[in-house]
């Protein structure tokens, strides 16, 4: 099958500069593939598959692989607006910051104030969101506005690790590393007023929107499942492009049992979300001083970054069952599909795409386009420009933290190190990348967001 990329001249010289392009040549090879194997505007390397891929296999003939959907499973992002705007919290945003620091627990490997018998765990794996709900996180009609309402029915916590568990058991309700946030800000433009209003979005509007995925349990899920499916390669002499490849018949046993642990995995990272959104709105609530009636948050929407579903697609004119790899991608599904929540089904599904902290985040809505040309999929973020290392090298005396708060942006993370490999120009820019998006007709743009308070891993 062929490779295709969306990307614009200026964001390919980036895309140039690693093997990420040859990744999107290997995923081709992979037994099952339909159509094309593709990649998003914000592309960059990855394991196995890059960062930013799709591609899709059919679900009797096809293969699942791990590194479609990345050691995050489930890594997404969810955003929650407020009846406040922006003058609203401008005397209150150092508070704000403080607060949510120090309620919020980040880092790698940090453990949070909810421990998780067995039964909850299973709980939680089985039925995700509505689990967190159950457990006091949120409403129940919260779920209508989470993709899949938070919750994947493949999901058997039985094909999850004992060590997977362990390392799950404490985390839920945490932020983790990396690349992940918690950032209130607030609406800066609006493109698509239709969208926008179906959305409940408006100009100058107080927004929160979180960035975590499955934590340690999730790694964990990976690592095990890769391990069995390397040896599956070995055994039986498929010949792969690169071993980080690793995958196994959709329909066989280990290929059944990896999707089983994904699925509950991605639905720890779905409860995960949910539980971070309860517990900084009742941070905000605290920093601000206000009731919850004139705090007035919303869950707008909550989208998976790093998962493979099961899906079906028109192809060729006729109706295919298909499993979708999308890492570091996002669905889009347009205006009319079941899979839309009600309350934006008439004009298509939110998009979240989040940049990096010193810069912007978008609101796009799903396309028909999407759906035919892309298998409901568009771009995820901005994608990195520079390594960790690279970042850290080029941030050497320089004080990230005044140079955002220069910007009026107030930042709280982990560590200086977290900073600096998080800082804006370790990043491409995201308005380059939804651009690309948006002018191919994969997702369009509804809002822009701007950062006030940031907090990283």
């Amino acid at each position: 099958m062929p490779g295709r990329v969306f990307i614009s001249d200026k964001l390919m010289a980036a895309a140039m500069q690693d093997n990420a392009l040859l990744q999107v040549v290997n995923v081709a090879h992979l037994p099952g593939i339909i159509d094309a194997s593709m990649a998003m505007p914000d592309i960059h390397w990855g394991y196995g598959f890059p960062i930013g891929g799709v591609a899709a296999f059919d679900a009797e003939q096809g293969v699942i692989s791990p590194g479609g959907v990345g050691y995050d499973i489930n890594c997404g992002v969810r955003l929650a607006t407020t009846s406040l705007d922006r003058e609203d919290i401008a005397s209150k945003l150092e508070k704000i910051a403080n607060s949510l620091a120090a309620g919020i627990p980040a880092g790698v490997g940090k453990s949070g104030p909810i421990k998780l018998s067995k039964a909850e765990m299973k709980r939680v794996l089985s039925k995700g969101a509505e689990a967190a709900v159950e457990m006091g996180a949120g409403e129940e009609s919260d779920l209508d506005r989470i993709e899949s309402r938070g919750s994947l029915p493949d999901a058997d916590p039985d094909a999850v690790s004992h060590q997977a568990k362990e390392r799950g058991a404490d985390q839920l309700g945490t932020l983790g590393s990396g690349n992940h946030f918690v950032e209130v800000g607030y609406v800066e433009e609006i493109f698509d007023s239709e969208s926008a209003d179906a959305f409940g979005l408006r100009k100058n509007q107080v927004t929160l929107l979180i960035h975590s995925g499955s934590r340690g349990l999730g790694y964990q899920v990976c690592d095990d499942h890769l391990a069995i499916l390397t040896k599956y390669i070995a055994g039986k002499k498929i010949d792969l492009p690169d071993r980080q490849l690793a995958c196994a018949p959709f329909k066989s046993p280990e290929g059944a049992a990896y999707f089983a642990a994904m699925c509950a995995a991605a639905n720890y990272a779905f409860a995960n979300r949910q539980f971070l959104l309860d517990m900084a709105r009742d941070l905000l609530l605290n920093a601000l001083g206000i009731s919850p009636k004139d705090f007035g948050m919303r869950l707008l929407y909550d989208v998976a970054h790093n998962i493979a579903k099961l899906e079906t697609h028109l192809v060729e004119g006729h109706q295919k069952r298909m499993i979708v790899h999308r890492k570091g991608a996002t669905r889009s599904f347009g205006p009319g599909n079941p899979e839309v929540p009600s309350p934006y089904r008439n004009v298509g599904q939110p998009v979240l795409i989040p940049g990096d902290m010193g810069r912007a985040s978008y609101v796009l809505v799903g396309t028909s386009k999407a759906m035919e040309i892309s298998f409901g999929s568009t771009c995820h973020g901005a994608g990195r420009l520079l390594s960790r290392k690279s970042a850290i090298k080029s941030a050497k005396g320089r004080s990230i933290e005044n140079e955002l708060y220069d910007n009026g942006i107030i930042v709280r993370a982990h560590s200086r190190s977290s900073l600096a490999e998080e800082m804006p120009d370790a990043y491409k820019n995201v308005t380059d990348v939804v651009e690309v998006v948006h002018r191919a007709g994969l997702s369009r743009k509804v809002a822009r967001l701007a950062p006030l308070v940031v907090i990283k891993g």
